[in-house]
């Protein structure tokens, strides 16, 4: 009998999207405990957006400009607080004089090398922390990149320990099925660092699958979802422009499928047990296409929400899911 916390079944808790929300990203570990997982595994699109400076104001206050609103707070409390809020958005704080600030701001290679050095020190503390709550607990932590996280986070991930990237490569899930996992998407109106043709992207999969010796009893961890699911409903966005707005009509925002074609006909060839998807947050939800169950938890991390789901596995296949908030 495998040493499954849950004896007769393999539990998997996977999240995705938190975009380096410090209070999200402590549920997700937290949900080891609490959902009684033998493995977690979260997507792609791990690092925050921007960085926010902090301007001392005056002997002991500081000033911020966060999401429209000006922030003006004595040291202590209140500065601990805003400095909170600002890791549960997925940000990076930074105390500068306005006259660096200005040099950064305006010095696009300056941004870009803070903001590589502020979003590794996050990930840097992130890995310490799970292996210090997870390790002695036997439970087990992937971790991939998306298609919003640079080269350089792949990069960071593939020389930790505890903390496993499964991207590229193919794992072994619960000595049960195999998992193979891709970070990267289709194109996107906000260009990000990891995407890539539909044609490319088909090439990036059935290279993984081919090192499967069954697919239909694997799982597919790939961060977008498949075209056409509902599982990939977003706002139609107008990438003409910079930065990207969305096309309202009656002041609504209108949907369209963002998921991928390729990934689509992958899951559509190979039957694989389980898809698991993020990239959209706002297509919470799963769908079977023919025998898959393919899923997208959706996320919450500027909210400090924690969407996710438990899928638990058995020999046979799949037992049973939950979609789950927190």
């Amino acid at each position: 009998m495998p040493s499954w916390l849950n004896k007769d079944y393999f539990r998997l808790f996977f999240a995705t999207d938190v975009h380096g929300s410090e209070v999200t990203f402590g549920k997700f570990l937290s949900s080891a405990s609490f959902y009684k997982a033998d493995l977690l595994v979260l997507g792609g699109d791990i690092t925050g957006k921007m960085i926010v400076p902090i301007f001392q104001a005056g002997e002991n206050a500081y000033h911020a400009d966060l999401l429209g609103s000006s922030f003006d707070v004595p040291k202590g409390t209140a500065l601990d607080d805003l400095l909170r809020r600002i890791r549960l958005l997925g940000f990076y704080p930074y105390f500068a004089s306005k006259d660096e600030w200005n040099e950064i701001e305006h010095d696009s290679l300056k941004y870009d090398e803070l903001f590589r050095r502020l979003s590794l020190e996050r990930l840097q503390a992130w890995a310490a922390l799970a292996e210090k709550k997870l390790k002695d607990k036997g439970t087990q932590l992937y971790v991939t990149g998306g298609n919003d996280d640079s080269p350089y986070i792949a990069d960071f991930l593939k020389r930790q320990n505890f903390m496993v990237d499964p991207e590229d490569r193919v794992v072994r899930v619960g000595g049960l099925f195999d998992m193979i996992s891709l970070g990267y998407s289709n194109p996107t109106p906000w260009r990000t660092p990891r995407e890539c043709t539909e044609d490319e992207l088909a090439v990036k999969i059935e290279n993984l699958v081919a090192q499967v010796p069954e697919p239909s009893r694997s799982i597919f961890n790939i961060h977008v979802p498949p075209y056409g699911s509902t599982i990939d409903a977003a706002p139609m966005v107008d990438g003409s422009v910079t930065p990207p707005r969305y096309v309202l009509k009656d002041g609504m925002p209108q949907m369209i499928s963002a998921g991928s074609t390729a990934v689509r006909a992958a899951i559509e060839k190979h039957q694989p047990i389980l898809g698991l998807h993020g990239h959209i947050h706002e297509s919470r939800g799963a769908i079977k296409i023919g025998k898959t169950l393919c899923i997208n938890p959706g996320s919450e991390y500027g909210e400090g929400i924690l969407r996710g789901v438990i899928v638990n596995l058995s020999e046979r296949g799949l037992k049973s899911y939950q979609l789950t908030s927190g």
